[in-house]
């Protein structure tokens, strides 16, 4: 069967795994490079998170770890459950099961995540991004030539950028479009600073612009380890020039993987475990 991969922020509970009866001895740093290194073989991961044990249980840490792939989650699982894996005593591993009550709405990638996951599918030569406007919607020039007696209203810098990602293996091409505001105010922050925001503004543009063109794309992993790409273009974006050619357009191409994958702020309450409830142990 195959698997659904979107460029968005993993929620489910099947991607997640929680690890506890983790050594005391080495700290959380040197947990978290051991449990990145021993997990991300399965996988691309989206999050290693490692906490300390509760005060009434014996001293030692927990992680919660997350993938993109559910499939890899469960790879993962199997294989590392009851294994020693980088210590002298056995983890335990169980997939993360979620409350029914609790709802949660995906988010969508930054930019850097979408490269991370768009570079482990599809290869780093596999895709490209081609700005197609760069525009400043500021109007800073005009109030600097009011009257300086009259006070001016807050000012800010404005950019638009529209993009377009492209994977010639799929003959596939997403748009995408941002628009970031940035307050500013020349006379008080001096020229260099002003010069700072508007690269930033500039920047933060682009990678909004191609973040929205990541969102319309969806991975689909073939068992065969074959991938497929996916165009859902969002009801309220219409690209004129190639719309009705990239809708629903799925070509398939294999692809070797690449690993890679980094840290992100995680939310742990409504997470139980799967088969067994994850209690840590009470000291004696």
């Amino acid at each position: 069967m195959a698997e659904l991969v979107p460029f968005a922020v993993p929620i489910e509970s099947d991607k997640t795994l929680l690890v506890w009866e983790l050594s005391s001895g080495p700290t959380a740093e040197a947990l978290h490079h051991s449990l990145f290194t021993a997990f991300s073989q399965f996988g691309l991961l989206y999050s290693v998170r490692v906490f300390p044990n509760a005060a009434v249980a014996h001293p030692g840490f927990y992680a919660v770890i997350k993938f993109y792939s559910a499939r890899a989650a469960r790879r993962a699982q199997k294989a590392c459950d009851r294994k020693q894996l980088f210590q002298n005593s056995p983890v335990k591993v169980r997939l993360g099961t979620r409350h029914k009550a609790v709802q949660h709405q995906a988010l969508a990638l930054n930019s850097s995540r979408c490269q991370e996951l768009a570079n482990y599918y599809f290869g780093f030569n596999g895709w490209s991004k081609r700005i197609i406007k760069l525009q400043e919607l500021s109007d800073l020039e005009e109030r600097e030539n009011e009257d300086s007696m009259v006070p001016l209203p807050k000012q800010s810098l404005k950019f638009f950028c529209a993009l377009e990602v492209m994977l010639p293996s799929y003959d596939c091409r997403s748009p995408g479009v941002g628009l970031v505001e940035e307050p500013v105010d020349k006379v008080e922050e001096g020229p260099l600073s002003f010069l700072m925001k508007r690269k930033t503004a500039q920047k933060l543009a682009i990678q909004k612009a191609l973040s929205d063109a990541f969102q319309k794309l969806l991975i689909v992993v073939l068992e065969s380890g074959k991938i497929a790409v996916e165009y859902r273009p969002s009801e309220d974006i219409i690209d004129v020039r190639c719309e009705e050619e990239l809708h629903g357009l799925i070509q398939v191409h294999c692809s070797p993987w690449k690993q890679c994958g980094q840290e992100e702020e995680e939310y742990l309450s409504d997470f139980s475990l799967e088969e067994e409830e994850f209690r840590l142990p009470e000291l004696d």
